[in-house]
């Protein structure tokens, strides 16, 4: 990470001569400006710059959707301000000579945050967390496909026909793994030289299928991590002629894209989830088994912050590695909720993201339905043991976009964890992505329908 001195000396240098400052959408791509560097630390680093209010209500052509209180032609799409938070400065080492703060949404006049950025949403749990004394740290493991395609030659193609980067299954296979290291090895060390700590990669379920985690960090800075991984690899496979999808599910015959995301809760340097409760194979504190207990029975009312368009509810299908049913189990990939590790290491792994999420929102699910679990003491189902695809008695996640934006847009206590301006405005973009599907016409509809009706 840079301090504003460390900015301003490799300024000086030559060593940076632009500066990126990002935020994130509703879907969680990184938007924003290219400042001279001079100009940055001169100006924006402490005053901020602007960007259209329209950004925050596009889809995801760009096209500005009617239907938004937030921004709109009657209101004349207006700015907002972005405020760069300098803890996030570091180097951008994939991109030559730059520098890459991210922003906080604010209003142009007062420099409020505004509360349906997606950043201001996890930042609001976070306080409430620290309210209670509690410090969330999260670890998100991404799952993506390569191919030997470009992103130019998959846009022409209309994304069919492209090249895998691999021809078998290589879930953790180190020859096809070594074939595709041109790109991850490249990552790792450019993620590294831009203060994103990695773990490991490793070879996924399907073909040119691979998994990159990073260290766990706490909420805000693991999403902030999480998006500039994400763009990482894509500015990295572009420049190689390559590219990678982080769909949920790119094809119905390869396994499906996940994002498990890893929370445990800290309280005086020490894991507040350790404890001498048993929870059936689980020794945890009390606080463990409400945290889980929110988790889990607030998981359907915030299904859309894990699994946010159409695609992402082609994942869910047993066998498949994703979960159908909500249980949770120790150390059981079927479960919804796999609890892994002891004393200080223990963690609750959600398997139900997929890639396509946005982290800052999914995390502020976790946190908003763990933390009224700890409030109201929402005791968590008995440990489920065997396999959860098959236990028809369990509740399963909600099957389509439509319903969790039913179940979304009906919570009360989605209205009271983030308000009611929040709950409408991302309703709203969930029903134009479901309504945009249902407006196209398909590859499957053509094949099945074009000769035969």
């Amino acid at each position: 990470m840079l301090t504003i001195e460390e900015l301003r000396r490799r300024i000086e240098s030559g060593e940076i001569d632009t500066v990126l400052v990002a935020f994130t959408d509703l879907y969680g791509r990184l938007l924003g400006k290219r400042l001279d560097a001079r100009f940055f630390l001169e100006h924006a680093a402490r005053a901020g710059t602007h960007a259209c209010n329209y950004l925050l209500t596009v889809d995801m052509n760009m096209e500005p959707v009617q239907g938004y209180r937030f921004a709109n032609w009657q209101r004349g799409y207006g700015d907002f301000h972005l405020m760069a938070d300098m803890n996030t400065m570091r180097m951008a080492a994939w991109l030559e000579k730059t520098g890459l703060v991210l922003a906080d949404v604010a209003a142009p006049d007062s420099h409020e945050l505004v509360p349906l950025a997606p950043r201001t949403i996890l930042r609001r749990q976070v306080e409430r967390a620290a309210e209670m004394g509690l410090q969330a740290m999260f670890g998100s493991e991404l799952e993506y496909y390569i191919f030997r395609t470009s992103y130019r030659q998959a846009a022409a193609a209309d994304y069919s026909g492209l090249e895998p980067a691999g021809w078998y299954l290589e879930d953790y296979h180190l020859l096809q793994g070594a074939r595709e290291e041109q790109l991850n090895q490249a990552v790792r060390r450019l993620l590294n030289q831009s203060a994103i700590p990695v773990e490991s990669s490793k070879g996924e379920w399907g073909k040119g299928q691979q998994e990159l985690n990073l260290r766990y960090a706490e909420a805000l800075e693991m999403a902030d991590r999480h998006v500039l991984f994400k763009q990482c690899l894509k500015e990295t496979a572009d420049r190689l002629n390559l590219s990678v999808t982080f769909m949920a599910k790119y094809d119905a015959t390869q396994a499906g894209s996940s994002c498990h995301v890893h929370c445990s809760l800290w309280r005086d340097g020490r894991n507040a989830l350790c404890g001498d409760k048993d929870f059936g194979p689980v020794r945890a504190s009390e606080l463990f088994g409400w945290f889980l207990g929110g988790w889990i029975a607030h998981a359907p009312e915030f299904m859309v912050f894990y699994a946010p368009t159409v695609n992402s509810y082609k994942r869910y299908k047993a066998g498949s590695w994703a979960p159908t049913r909500l249980s949770w189990s120790y150390d059981n990939r079927t479960a919804a909720f796999r609890v892994l590790g002891h004393e200080e290491s223990l963690r609750i792994e959600c398997r139900i993201p997929g890639a396509d999420v946005n982290p800052y929102l999914c995390f502020a699910a976790a946190l908003a339905s763990g933390l009224d679990g700890i409030a109201r003491r929402i005791e968590p189902p008995a440990p489920f043991e065997g396999d959860s695809y098959q236990a028809a008695a369990l509740p399963s996640v909600p099957a389509c976009l439509r319903e969790a934006v039913e179940r979304f847009e009906s919570s009360s206590f989605v209205r009271q964890s983030l308000g009611e301006e929040v709950q409408q405005h991302y309703a709203h973009f969930y029903r134009v992505e479901q309504e945009a599907f249902e407006a196209a016409v398909t590859d499957w509809e053509r094949r099945r329908y074009f000769e035969q009706v």
